[in-house]
């Protein structure tokens, strides 16, 4: 099993990968998800990259329904 980093171990600004490490999900799955906006992800000017702030992140998983919190339990221990 991989080592889980803690969420203070990610920057304040994220990329695409850190959110998908830090959620344990597919990067193309978080890419797709940003696209359609149900993950809070800002578009970078003249690019498709987003970034994400943690905190936004962070606040999203804490307003999910209880049953799809795992990752957020998951992504803050270690």
């Amino acid at each position: 099993m991989a080592d889980h980093k803690g969420l203070d171990e990610f920057p304040d600004i994220l990329t695409a990968a850190h959110v998908a490490e830090m959620l344990g999900m597919n990067l193309d799955y978080v890419r797709k998800m940003s696209r359609q906006g149900k993950i809070p992800a800002h578009k970078m000017p003249g690019g498709r990259a987003f970034r994400y702030f943690k905190d936004e992140v962070v606040e999203w998983l804490r307003g999910l329904p209880a049953h799809e919190t795992e990752v957020e339990e998951q992504a803050s221990s270690g």
